[in-house]
């Protein structure tokens, strides 16, 4: 029946014809660009089937693709038709700017990379110029400095008003005031402004100077030569030491390890902290000296330069051997530029420099961050130009337009020019510097550091937190929980009972050994050749254990004995298996987990090198096997596998270990594996299956020689490897499955629940599997117990993410799990409803997520919510996503210091983000609300007496207060008052943290909008006239006198104001505001020129500016004390 349901029910015969016609328009066009298009738009018809089948949104959005189909052709071909009205009609424009893209992209054409062929030690058999080796990270040079700086702070509408306005100062008929009052604050911010820039580019300059003439040996015909790191070529074969960083990207020749191979330290390039091992080309390795690589006629073909680290494809050639020398390469030979060796020295041949380097392609020019509350402030700057503007205009229209009116229009214009302050860009700067000073202080989140000195104010507006989970929820610390082999599951209790097995195991093994030694190997080939007899648990727990033991890629590190350096050579001996100072390394923290483990129950991984490995019994008897062949973990084929043969018996074994996923189908089938994986996963545990298959010496030979010949392919080389490798991997044994825990960091759950009750959505992007994430996820609280998951079906078409998001949308108040395949799906067709639908639910996890996925994400929760976000992350592989949100934060955790170093905010712990938010983040937004809209306030109400006092004098362009008095006002008389503002807090620090949601109020943006700026407007106008006209009222004889009264009055004023502003005193705050007054007072006897000395000194003068104050200030207290009893804030009911 339901067969024969039509799929596409909503087809209407219109849009049938309609398709008709366009094919039919296609095949007309003939052979041609038409032709070609055909196919495209017959693919594009099949999904347009969908459009009519829509999505409960955005109906219209896809008629319009419906309608988009019939526009096409014929918008082309009445576009050839009137070639002379459509250049009128505005083919002008367009053509236009495509000469500018067209001049754009010829200026910055990049040159296009190429794959090439290196001589060894021939940098001059080079066909192609490559880039210079050097480091720069500096943004300007000699000659862009200046006008890069200036065009940044220029950019901003408050500065550029600002150099408009003291420009003007030069042309004599519109000079107001003495130059230095226009000059000194303009000149002092651009001074303080290009001293800090730089000093930021000097010291970038020193380091890229330091690192650019780093000297390294380079190996010439004549022998060694020392050679900066700078001018280092292609081609070149270059030496470098233990423990010096690798200076461009080269293909690792030779080794002083006798096992041909050494250890390199990537965590400045990837973000990881274990070691990499890499292996020299064989053919140089085995020359028996250095001065040999000279000797042969080798090159290497590398690929063109890419972005992705983790692979490399290219050939060695040797042209003077007969036969010639042909090795394949990949990633195992190659050593990146700005990764370290940290065994041995090591001799590579140079393929890429500078700019063509993995470590300089994937970094990412950091964007500037600018803070909501700066683009806020910078609309209410334009506002109150546009007031100046206004006021100006009405001056001159009340004046009748008489004589020369517009330089008059623009000597008002600069009269009221302080109603925009220049001190607002100085005061926020100084402040956001003194909230970086509190934070890093701050003794309860010890080792936080503030890189981004710009937006402190971000912490108090987030509504989105994005956090990676490995290191940054857990500790990326391993340790072994479980061991399943099918009936018996073994757990941290039951850990002896596996040792016991182990023990027996060999000690049986060993007894045969010694009893009759030659007949031993026959006897065991022969049980491997009847597989059907079933196992007794205790040799399936030994072929576990021993399968877990053999099947990693973890290598033992033994620090050298301290002594005399001569003794450490003969040391090595019996160093080689002491436990206490060994240490093993791999690239994964599960790998070495489970080695731990298989020591501890009494098989020890002792040494390994690339062609052998030695385990240690129980009994102490040491095993040895030789490596065959290696196939590493990628995170496409989920699964690392290794072939290998015992030494004392020939057997030779493929053994295997993976993700249940990759591995469900590889192995012989069961009925246990998928629901096991599953509870282990529910209890938050990493699982990997582990399995084995027995290869006869005719079988491995077979697969040897069909995968070399395929590892030196040089087209689709990895499908053609992948493809061999595939043939070995059928019917495997099932062995077991593994159980590894990532602990939690400290504090983790209370954290999360802090964050959401402030409102804040957390979304959880990791590139861990969807069980171990959904499992996590629950263990941290991320998704509260109550709240429902709603794991998002893997998609790959259209047509399944229609479906999908439908279901997804009859849910309600679940949280979403998906994975980065099927979000690459949906973003492609319905990214605005993905998003809309996501932002709905409490919380999101994204699993499998690449890099750049990450950062697509926050990219596009910024642009479709507008609201601020925020990304935490501890790796190399966090930073994209920390670079894209408004606010970054990293966390200096196992996986190095990449993220910390490329964040605005680093911190040591995850738990310390709550303090961080919640403490400093609400201080810092309200401060700076509060500071800058009392300088704001301190520029309108002195712009306020100026225009009573030009409308009483006949609007004349007159200025009320000259000199030295304008200058003092902004700064030594208001100054420290106004700035102690960054002190004051609404909350104590204990009450912000107990009560989290009060941080949803300054999300809502309330502190700082039209409404408070328009309420500090009245007040500024209110006070300007009562101190304007009580001063006129007041004064008797001298204009003189009107100065004194007024501008004693308005300090006065501004100094109680800012104490009606703050909410909880601090001991600083009364010294500035006594220190303010002090200064005033004591300056009043060296401005002779603008006060009478005598009158000053008189009770009348006393009493006339008391009552003028009294009378500005007064009813703001008032109003205040009843608006606190009748209706409170929020937090003052928390805070009394």
């Amino acid at each position: 029946m339901a067969d024969q349901i039509p799929l596409y029910p909503v087809r209407s015969a219109a849009a049938a014809a309609a398709s008709q016609r366009r094919a039919a328009y296609y095949s007309a066009a003939g052979p041609g660009p038409g032709a070609d298009r055909r196919g495209r738009y017959q693919l594009e018809d099949e999904s347009a089937h969908l459009d009519e089948m829509p999505l409960m949104m955005s109906e219209e959005g896809f008629e319009n693709d419906e309608s988009d189909y019939h526009t096409l052709p014929r918008a082309r071909l009445t576009r050839r038709k009137r070639g002379l009205e459509w250049f009128v009609c505005g083919g002008w424009k367009f053509l236009c700017t495509s000469c500018c893209d067209w001049l754009i992209n010829v200026c910055q054409r990049k040159k296009e990379l190429k794959a090439r062929t290196v001589w060894l030690g021939c940098p001059e058999k080079c066909e192609e110029k490559h880039p210079r080796n050097s480091i720069k990270n500096q943004k300007y040079n000699v000659f862009t400095f200046i006008p890069g700086v200036l065009y940044e702070q220029f950019k901003f509408f408050l500065n550029l008003y600002f150099l408009v306005v003291s420009c003007s100062q030069f042309v004599p008929a519109l000079k107001i005031g003495y130059l230095y009052t226009y000059w000194a604050p303009l000149g002092f911010v651009l001074a303080v402004t290009i001293a800090r820039e730089a000093i930021d580019e000097f010291r970038r300059f020193q380091r890229d100077k330091e690192m650019n003439s780093q000297l390294y040996s380079k190996l010439t015909v004549r022998g060694k030569v020392q050679v900066k790191s700078s001018d280092i070529q292609v081609g070149d074969l270059i030496i470098v030491e233990k423990n010096q960083r690798i200076p461009s990207d080269m293909v690792f020749l030779r080794t002083s390890e006798k096992a041909g191979s050494c250890f390199i330290r990537t965590d400045q390039l990837d973000g990881e902290t274990d070691w990499k091992l890499k292996v020299a080309v064989s053919c140089t390795q085995r020359l028996p000296a250095l001065g040999d690589l000279f000797s042969i006629s080798a090159y290497v073909y590398a690929q063109k330069p890419q972005l992705d680290i983790h692979s490399f494809e290219g050939t060695f050639t040797r042209e003077d051997s007969d036969p010639p020398i042909h090795e394949s390469l990949s990633i195992e030979n190659t050593l990146w530029a700005s990764t370290i060796v940290a065994s041995g020295t090591v001799i590579g041949v140079v393929i890429y420099t500078g700019k063509e380097t993995r470590s300089v392609m994937n970094t990412s020019n950091p964007k500037n961050k600018v803070g909501l509350l700066d683009l806020e402030l910078n609309q209410l700057t334009k506002a109150l130009f546009l007031a100046l503007v206004v006021l100006s205009v009405v001056m001159v229209t009340l004046q009748g337009f008489a004589g020369p009116w517009y330089r008059n229009l623009f000597r008002f214009l600069l009269l009221f020019s302080y109603i925009i302050p220049i001190s607002l860009r100085v005061n926020l700067d100084m402040g956001k510097a003194a909230y970086g000073w509190m934070i890093m202080k701050d003794e309860n989140i010890p080792g936080t550091v503030v890189r981004t000195s710009t937006i402190p104010e971000e912490l108090g507006r987030l509504v989105y937190l994005l956090t990676d989970k490995t290191g940054t929820l857990t500790q990326n610390e391993m340790v072994f929980k479980r061991l399943h082999l099918g009936t018996v599951s073994y757990g941290t209790d039951t850990m002896d009972e596996i040792q016991s097995h182990v023990f027996n195991s060999y000690l049986q093994v060993h007894s045969q050994a010694s009893g009759h030694n030659p007949s031993s190997a026959p006897l065991r080939r022969s049980q491997s050749s009847t597989p059907k007899v079933k196992k007794s648990v205790s040799s399936r727990i030994h072929e576990a254990v021993k399968a877990i033991a053999l099947c990693h890629n973890v290598t033992p590190v033994y620090e050298a004995r301290t002594g005399v350096t001569g003794e450490t050579e003969f040391a090595e001996a019996d160093q080689d298996f002491s436990d206490e100072n060994r240490t093993y390394q791999a690239s994964s923290p599960d790998e070495v987990a489970l080695v731990r483990w298989t020591e501890s129950v009494g098989l020890t991984l002792v040494s390994r090198d690339l062609a052998s490995m030695q385990l240690k019994t129980p009994s102490g008897q040491v095993l040895t096997y030789c490596i065959l062949q290696m196939f590493p973990f990628t995170s496409e084929s989920k699964r690392m596998g290794i072939i290998v043969r015992d030494e004392s018996t020939a057997e030779i074994t493929f053994y295997m270990k993976g993700a249940d996923v990759a591995m469900s189908t590889i192995v012989q089938y069961n009925d246990w594996l998928e629901e096991e994986c599953g509870n282990m996963a529910r209890e938050g545990l990493r699982t990997l299956v582990v399995a084995k298959r027995t290869l006869t010496e005719e079988q491995y030979q077979d697969f040897e020689s069909r995968y070399s010949q395929a590892k030196l392919s040089i087209h689709d080389r990895t499908l053609k490897v992948a493809a061999v490798v595939e043939s070995l991997e059928r019917e495997m044994e099932l062995l077991c499955l593994t159980g590894v825990e990532d602990q939690l960091q400290a504090d983790v759950r209370p954290t999360l629940e802090m964050l959401r009750n402030a409102g804040i959505k957390i979304w959880m992007l990791t590139g861990d599997k969807l069980e171990t994430a959904t499992c996590i996820a629950k263990s941290s609280h991320l998704v509260s117990r109550t709240q429902d998951i709603h794991i998002f079906r893997p998609v790959t078409s259209r047509g399944e993410a229609h479906l999908e998001l439908n279901a997804f949308r009859r849910k309600h108040d679940c949280a979403l799990v998906i994975s980065g395949d099927s979000l690459e799906v949906c973003l492609r067709y319905y990214e605005h409803e993905l998003v809309e639908l996501a932002c709905q639910c409490p919380a999101v996890v994204c699993c499998r997520c690449s890099p750049t996925q990450k950062a697509h994400i926050v990219t596009l929760l910024r642009q479709h919510t507008r609201k601020r976000t925020c990304a935490i992350g501890d790796g190399g592989n966090d930073v994209s996503m920390i670079q894209a949100a408004d606010c970054g934060i990293g966390i200096e955790g196992k996986e190095g210091k990449q993220a910390s170093l490329a964040a605005d905010f680093s911190i040591t712990q995850f738990r310390h983000i709550g303090r961080l938010l919640m403490v400093h983040g609400r201080n810092s937004y309200k401060r700076s609300a509060a500071l800058g809209q009392f300088v704001m306030h301190r520029g309108l109400i002195i712009s306020t007496m100026q225009a009573v006092f030009s409308s009483v004098f006949y609007f004349a362009s007159v200025p009320l207060y000259q000199g030295f008095l304008m200058v003092g006002y902004a700064t030594i008389y208001t100054m420290f008052p106004v700035f102690s503002l960054v002190l004051d807090q609404d909350v104590k620090p204990e009450m912000a943290i107990l009560y989290p949601e009060l941080y949803k109020d300054l999300t809502k943006g309330r502190s700082l909008s039209f409404k408070t700026f328009l309420i500090w407007v009245l007040i500024s106008i209110y006070q300007g006239g009562i101190l304007m006209y009580g001063a006129l009222v007041l004064f008797e004889a001298e204009f003189v006198h009107v100065v004194a009264i007024s501008f004693t009055a308005l300090i006065l004023t501004e100094l109680l104001m800012v104490a009606l502003t703050i909410r909880t005193w601090h001991w600083l705050m009364v010294v500035a505001e006594f220190l303010s007054l002090g200064c005033y007072v004591a300056s009043l006897a060296f401005l002779n020129e603008y006060f009478d000395v005598a009158f000053i000194t008189t009770v009348t003068f006393l009493w006339k500016v008391s009552a003028i104050t009294v009378v500005s200030c007064l009813p703001l207290y008032v109003l205040k004390y009843l608006k606190r009893k009748l209706s409170p804030p929020s937090y003052s009911k928390l805070s009394s």
